[in-house]
């Protein structure tokens, strides 16, 4: 800033905001909590060094990222950001492996529907998940029952049950299967 009002770090620091001040494009006046928590983290001193070692037009980017760090680092003062992160990759794992699931319930009621009445068309199949290397369901079953049909049409709900039973299994949910039976 230089001259009237100093910067957020300035402030802070108390010491007079140079026209130079590597702070105070990044940390203005209106928001001291942002370096203070950067600060508090990080250490000025820090802070410094890492925007002047970057190039102009990158150290936005770099007090934005030191921000959201500092503020996850407050959070959860032992993992930061990276338990945000592994959080959130659990939960698409999660969301992955019930996706599976409800894909091979589909088409086990596809391939049931087809067994009564041969007449209909099968439906496209799901669209690939990132789950189990991009295998959608039917090549997900078609591999454990070793392409078997008859054998997936016998015994499509005790598939069907132990797959939400692996599921509860790992994860303690109770669920309801489509043919309307209780999984706990």
């Amino acid at each position: 800033m230089g001259g009237n009002s100093p910067c957020a770090s300035c402030k802070l620091l108390r010491r007079r905001c140079a026209k130079d001040c590597i702070f105070a494009p990044y940390f203005p006046s209106d928001d001291p909590h942002k370096f203070a928590i950067v600060h508090k983290v990080f250490g000025a001193s820090n802070v410094s060094k890492m925007l002047q070692e970057l190039p102009v037009q990158q150290r936005a980017d770099a007090v934005s990222s030191l921000v959201y760090e500092a503020n996850a680092r407050v959070r959860d003062p032992v993992y930061g950001c990276v338990g945000a992160i592994s959080f959130l990759q659990n939960q698409v794992s999660e969301l992955q492996m019930q996706l599976a699931v409800a894909q091979a319930e589909i088409l086990c009621i596809q391939m049931q529907h087809q067994v009564q009445d041969p007449m209909l068309q099968p439906l496209p199949n799901p669209t690939p998940t990132t789950a189990h290397g991009g295998a959608t369901a039917s090549q997900l079953l078609d591999d454990q029952l070793h392409y078997d049909k008859p054998f997936l049409l016998h015994n499509h709900h005790q598939f069907i049950n132990s797959t939400t039973n692996v599921i509860h299994d790992q994860y303690s949910v109770k669920r309801e299967t489509i043919f309307g039976d209780m999984v706990s």
